[in-house]
């Protein structure tokens, strides 16, 4: 089914030709076509334009059946991509987020069992087959709020067994679900019980069993570390990610999310694809990360559930740097995937532009999950992954209601969801 939207009212990030990101002051730069169309055949971007220029003889040569949807007074976006995630998980852990009212730190939930552990432990005692159908009904409640695609990591459950447990549930995501879906194995996400007194230990593990064994079934596209306070040291990051990229993963990296790590500027030397949290970043990660191959990424939802200082995005923006954010869907510190939420926080709590937060929210988090190529942009030849706003009056609109979900119709891979 070839879809025809017409009379647009502006049809956002619409651009010629397919780019890598948008950095800096190029973050104000967002390409928009007032009274336009978009025309999709099978699952790809086939045409679009201004609506005084759309020539109904380009329909003839459509070998499919045609639905026209009239647009008036609607936005159409490149889906979201969120390219930072953790949906595979057993159940929440609301009951430590109210010994975080009480005052328990992030760290000391994790030293007594909680956090991550805690997850680990749930995650364990879980079929494969809950844990896809739990995260199942997170992707649907994803796309609902307008994501068409997001990396899925491992990490919660810290044995070989129960991390091959996770990546092959992401797989069975990926070959069944619309959305376009990377797998991230993030074994190196705690250090579990058994090894408390001796993390080497199980950084030994991840080197010589866990990857080897990822590898040898291709269930992740990624490998990840949590460089950062509490939890692995930079140099125990860097065995990591040298193994990972020995066999054929590329990096990504936690970093900087408790304090000044150095997380960034390891994830920089190994070339990362993206750093992700950054909310301790001050001015020689700036100058590490400026001109690099790779992506900062905040994740504002876990800044705001956590109480957590910013990220210093504008001035990172000022620096000259691309950013990107995305939602961090976690149960302990970002239980929701709503990325036009993320969309909106990118203004309230980073002073962002709405121009910066479409970047932030669709080509660049794109470039950071390695999907560039294919998504982010309304650009021919694009995998047809869109959505049609309910009526609004600007563009603006959409940071502005954070609390409404302004998506009135989705399509992923052309076809209507």
């Amino acid at each position: 089914m070839a879809i025809l939207v017409k009379n647009i009212k502006q049809l956002v990030q619409a651009e010629p030709k397919s780019i890598k990101f948008r950095a800096g002051k190029e973050m104000q730069n967002l390409p928009v076509i007032d009274n336009a169309y978009l025309l999709t055949e099978g699952d790809k971007i086939k045409e679009f334009g201004k609506m005084e220029d759309f020539n109904p003889d380009i329909l003839k040569k459509i070998k499919e059946p045609i639905e026209e949807i009239d647009a008036t007074g609607k936005f159409v976006f490149p889906s979201f991509c969120d390219s930072h995630t953790h949906i595979v998980y057993a159940g929440s852990r609301e009951v430590e987020y109210i010994d975080k009212i009480k005052g328990l730190s992030y760290e000391e939930i994790f030293k007594r069992g909680g956090g991550i552990l805690n997850s680990a432990k749930r995650l364990h005692e879980t079929s494969e087959e809950e844990l896809y159908d739990q995260a199942w009904q997170r992707l649907e409640e994803m796309a609902s709020f307008g994501t068409g695609a997001c990396e899925i990591k491992s990490g919660y459950g810290l044995t070989t067994e129960d991390e091959l447990k996770m990546l092959r549930v992401i797989r069975k995501l990926k070959e069944n679900s619309p959305l376009t879906i990377k797998a991230n194995f993030l074994g190196a996400h705690a250090v579990p019980l058994l090894y408390k007194d001796d993390p080497d230990g199980y950084v030994d593990l991840i080197i010589n069993e866990m990857i080897p064994m990822v590898a040898a079934e291709e269930l992740a596209d990624f490998v990840d570390v949590f460089c950062d306070k509490g939890f692995f040291t930079v140099e125990q990051t860097e065995r990591i990610l040298m193994q990972g990229i020995k066999y054929g993963l590329r990096p990504k990296i936690h970093a900087n999310e408790m304090a000044c790590s150095g997380g960034i500027q390891v994830g920089v030397k190994y070339n990362a694809l993206s750093v992700d949290h950054l909310e301790y970043t001050g001015d020689e990660e700036i100058k590490a990360l400026y001109k690099s191959e790779t992506m900062p990424t905040v994740l504002p939802g876990a800044a705001f559930f956590l109480g957590m200082q910013c990220a210093p995005i504008r001035k990172m923006i000022e620096g000259g740097l691309p950013v990107a954010l995305a939602s961090d869907f976690n149960p302990g510190s970002c239980p929701s995937g709503n990325m036009q939420l993320v969309f909106a926080m990118g203004s309230v709590m980073y002073k962002m532009l709405p121009e910066e937060t479409v970047n932030a929210t669709t080509i660049n988090t794109a470039y950071a999950m390695d999907v560039w190529r294919e998504l982010g942009t309304i650009t021919k030849g694009k995998i047809a992954n869109f959505f049609i706003t309910k009526p609004m009056d600007t563009l603006y609109y959409m940071n502005y209601a954070f609390g409404s979900n302004k998506v009135e119709q989705i399509f992923l891979n052309g076809k209507r969801h």
